[in-house]
């Protein structure tokens, strides 16, 4: 999202919530695809492994030496580097949102009726 706490500072409300929607929504669909591929990297390792012949070390030492599962395994960490960049982007946003005294995005009550839900309480 490479917004600067500044820009998120000075943004009007509305384009500040609307950021957030966003880079939420952008967060949810990076986290399915990052555990999609994770998953998938498991159902071929499990596949090499059930493939090769031998005693059990030898099995997970085919494992390791794939090269193509170990390109999969850093495709997959990259993601998950990517998705923490995100994290953070949205947690910056919660923290400007929260310090303006604008809805709170995931508090007290957020956790008493469920994720996205507001109460009256949060506009007080």
């Amino acid at each position: 999202m490479d917004v600067s706490v500044e820009a998120l500072w000075s943004m009007p409300v509305a384009s500040l919530l609307d950021t957030y929607h966003k880079a939420r929504r952008l967060y949810a669909e990076k986290k399915f695809a990052r555990d999609t591929e994770r998953a998938r990297l498991g159902w071929q390792s499990a596949r090499v492994f059930i493939a090769s012949r031998g005693g059990v070390t030898e099995r997970n030492n085919a494992v390791e030496a794939s090269e193509e599962l170990a390109k999969k395994g850093q495709h997959v960490r990259e993601m998950t580097l990517d998705l923490d960049l995100l994290k953070a982007d949205v947690d910056v946003m919660v923290m400007v949102l929260r310090h303006r005294g604008e809805p709170r995005a995931g508090g007290p009550a957020a956790e008493a009726t469920g994720f996205g839900e507001t109460t009256p309480e949060d506009f007080e």
